[in-house]
């Protein structure tokens, strides 16, 4: 069973019909929305300032998403996917945004909606990604535009990818649907 710990008397809140691997770590100010998956060796730990995540975002393996004290927060809108091992710190990303594997989100970022930051990239404090737009490198730079109905489409399908996934951890008796295809 994940680590649900509450802190200094405040006790995260979890949604419903949300998936939280064995060894994931919730910690202090944290909600988390409906129909959200939370992986294995992901950490979020709310007990310098708070975090609030949306409906059907993925936090996959190894990611963690930390805050500085009294100067930032992170806030996730809702169809996120957040790839493996990605660092988030106390940034802001919205609706449909993918934030690709083994990215760094830093303090103040904003990142738009519909948006991707790609694999490694490094986005540095205080940078605006707009919404629709592609970012690579490190430090992270523009590359391109992104159709709004391809990234929206996209990310609602990585979301629902997961939420099945998590199903084959949570009710393994089911007939995986991907073998009925």
């Amino acid at each position: 069973m994940a680590l649900i710990m509450p802190l200094k008397g405040i006790d995260p809140k979890i949604g419903q019909n949300c998936f939280l691997a064995e060894n994931a770590t919730v910690v202090g100010d944290v909600v988390i929305g409906d129909d959200c998956t939370i992986w294995f060796n992901a950490v979020l730990r709310g007990d310098v300032n708070s975090i609030r995540i949306g409906n059907r975002v993925n936090i996959q393996d190894g990611s963690v998403l930390h805050t500085l004290f009294r100067k930032s927060t992170i806030e996730i809108g809702d169809d996120v996917s957040i790839g493996h091992n990605v660092t988030i710190h106390g940034a802001k990303i919205k609706d449909y945004a993918l934030i690709g594997m083994g990215a760094v989100v830093m303090d103040d970022a904003i990142i738009g909606e519909g948006a991707i930051v790609a694999a490694g990239a490094v986005v540095l404090s205080r940078t605006i990604i707009g919404p629709h737009e592609m970012w690579a490198g490190t430090p992270a730079k523009f590359v391109k535009r992104v159709e709004a109905e391809q990234s929206k489409e996209i990310n609602q399908k990585i979301a629902h990818n997961y939420l099945l996934y998590s199903r084959w951890y949570t009710h393994p008796d089911e007939p995986n649907p991907i073998d009925q295809q």
